[in-house]
């Protein structure tokens, strides 16, 4: 008989400004948490993960719980986002893969057939127990905190399959796409039901938003992602909102000014922006997208970079995001994309304090 798994323990976060900017309401500041902000630049982290491989320890649950709530208790964020990689779920189901420090995620057979894309393993809610149980411990470790959960999106995922690992062109993978478009949804369609099943492991053991990633959705046109992407993206929102009640939905990319629109019809509750548009501009296209719909909710924007420019300079950016945020129904504070590993975390700390400053509710 299956052993079943311990029940989450309740939290109340109806306040919580993360969750109430991204159902559109009125938080009383504006919510801030950083993405890769479980690592990176903490001298904390380094210490917690020395020795251990990055897979491993996204299987490790005490060292999750630990490496996730170390920015909450460093920075004061109004979230914490759970330490794993998108690649985790391929790697829990069976497919070899490693991540090799200075390059990411290395393959060791690509796929790259009909034949190999039928072959690839599924995963199972027991292939990632160790991951609900991680955040089991962060729910009582985190208080009153709401916990991010995250995957990768379909495309960024077949991407690292069909290349075989990161890619400046994404040659092979729209090669395949465009040469077999057969075979490129039916790889999507299982990478879509990979990510519905982590997503719904994590759902189920506590956590409070998700978010999807499709970090190299940049790559394609507008029409490629509506014909080759957008289908198996829906399908995942629409299936985690059938079994995860009213969690919030997050999606973001890299690049994807141009598909901000389409990515907002995915289902997403939120769109995250990266810096190369103002969040203004962002909640125009994203409203164009969805004209009888409520007031578009963003993520971010902030140039990971600026936080090397001095205090007067992060200032001034941030203070100009706060206003351009204003345009939108709601707006989520964050990064255009990830803390970079060099960051100063006393910046991030003082980042986090001059959003809760400037937006506190009078």
């Amino acid at each position: 008989m299956t052993k079943p798994a311990p029940v989450s323990p309740r939290r109340d976060l109806t306040d919580a400004p993360l969750l109430v900017a991204a159902r559109g309401g009125v938080p009383e500041h504006t919510p801030v948490w950083f993405m890769r902000q479980a690592g990176r630049s903490l001298p904390e982290y380094r210490a917690a993960r020395e020795g251990v491989p990055m897979l491993q320890a996204c299987l490790t649950p005490e060292l999750v719980c630990e490496v996730t709530a170390q920015p909450v208790r460093r920075h004061g964020v109004d979230a914490a986002i759970l330490f794993s990689d998108i690649v985790l779920p391929l790697y829990a189901a069976g497919v070899g893969l490693d991540i090799v420090a200075g390059t990411g995620p290395v393959v060791e057979d690509p796929v790259r057939s009909a034949a190999e894309v039928a072959a690839l393993p599924e995963l199972t809610p027991e292939h990632v127990a160790n991951v609900g149980e991680a955040i089991r411990l962060l729910l009582t470790e985190l208080g009153s905190t709401p916990l991010i959960g995250f995957a990768g999106a379909p495309f960024t995922l077949a991407s690292y399959l069909v290349e075989g690992g990161p890619s400046r062109n994404h040659e092979r993978t729209k090669a395949l796409m465009h040469a077999e478009p057969e075979t490129w949804h039916a790889l999507l369609d299982k990478l879509a039901g990979t990510a519905v099943t982590f997503l719904r492991t994590q759902i189920e053991s506590g956590v409070d938003a998700v978010q999807l990633f499709d970090s190299w959705a940049g790559a394609l046109s507008l029409r490629e992602y509506r014909e080759f992407v957008e289908p198996h993206t829906r399908r995942i929102f629409s299936e985690i909102a059938q079994s995860g009640g009213h969690v919030p939905k997050i999606h973001f990319g890299v690049g994807t000014g141009e598909l901000l629109g389409a990515m907002r019809t995915t289902g997403a509750d939120v769109v995250g922006v990266d810096w190369r548009v103002p969040l203004d501009v962002a909640a125009d296209r994203l409203a164009a997208a969805a004209p009888h719909a409520p007031a578009p909710v963003v993520q971010g924007n902030l140039d990971p970079a600026v936080l090397f420019a001095g205090e007067e300079a992060v200032s001034r950016e941030v203070r100009r995001i706060l206003a351009e945020g204003r345009a939108a129904g709601g707006h989520l504070f964050n990064l255009g994309h990830g803390v970079l590993p060099t960051t100063d975390p006393g910046v991030l700390t003082r980042v986090v304090e001059l959003v809760h400053a400037e937006t506190a509710r009078r």
